[in-house]
């Protein structure tokens, strides 16, 4: 069964922004147009990326999405706290030319999703699993044209191979800075399903992040929660929202 996480799967995507902290060296950051789309302008410079590409979208919002994040830096430029350049930096450079890698993952990931596996018990927990998670397997039955075998506990259940097969090829078309987007939803729930779900407008990302978290929910209704883990799930949760406004953006 697969347990969101913080960080992308061991393979393609992974964090590109990672290093000592600069000072902010800038006064303005614009979105502005460049060859080919859109960047981020810093006092008029065009930015690029960690591996120093240059930063294209061809969505004007997305571009102008970055900028804020640039300009509401203080005396230092903190990654964690630019969301949004950090999943497009990663998309130019860790994804675009590994598409294939990359859908390889996401379907990794559906082979064991987190809506497969329900709990035994008690009914309250399984009744809210039912009620979140069955109507994203219908549809992604349908979607898919495949079918999905659900198990109890952490029993593992292999998924049929045409099923994925389906789903792979759904994914086919999909460009590097939705993959992107759809993988770092995906890790963060632990279901690909649900990152398609939100991407194909059946489920809010908020509504895609509460049925990621049920068991989790659950747990805190009945045990409480404490500072790291309230703080833990506060990242994590920027990191979700980043990831759906770029689909929405590039979509």
């Amino acid at each position: 069964m697969s347990e969101p996480t913080d960080q992308a799967v061991p393979g393609v995507i992974k964090d590109t922004m990672r290093q000592p902290l600069p000072k902010r060296f800038y006064k303005t950051a614009v979105a502005g147009p460049i060859e080919g789309g859109f960047t981020v302008l810093l006092d008029g410079r065009a930015v690029r990326t960690p591996k120093k590409a240059r930063l294209v979208v061809s969505s004007l919002a997305l571009a102008e999405a970055m900028a804020a994040e640039w300009a509401a830096q203080e005396t230092e430029i903190v990654p964690a706290r630019m969301p949004i350049t950090r999943l497009v930096n990663t998309a130019l450079d860790a994804v675009t030319g590994r598409e294939a890698q990359v859908s390889a993952e996401i379907v990794q990931y559906a082979g064991t999703d987190l809506l497969c596996y329900r709990a035994n018990g008690p009914a309250a927990l399984v009744e809210r699993q039912a009620k979140a998670w069955d109507p994203v397997l219908a549809w992604a039955e349908k979607w898919t044209g495949g079918r999905f075998i659900l198990a109890e506990g952490i029993v593992h259940v292999t998924q049929p191979p045409e099923t994925l097969t389906k789903l792979a090829a759904k994914l086919s078309d999909k460009r590097a800075l939705e993959l992107s987007a759809l993988h770092v939803m995906t890790t963060l729930t632990g279901s690909a399903l649900l990152a398609l779900a939100h991407a194909d407008g059946l489920l809010s990302v908020e509504a895609a992040w509460a049925a990621a978290h049920i068991d989790e929910d659950y747990q805190i209704e009945h045990w409480g929660t404490d500072f790291e883990a309230e703080h833990r799930r506060a990242v994590r949760w920027r990191d979700m929202e980043a990831a759906a406004t770029v689909l929405r953006m590039v979509g």
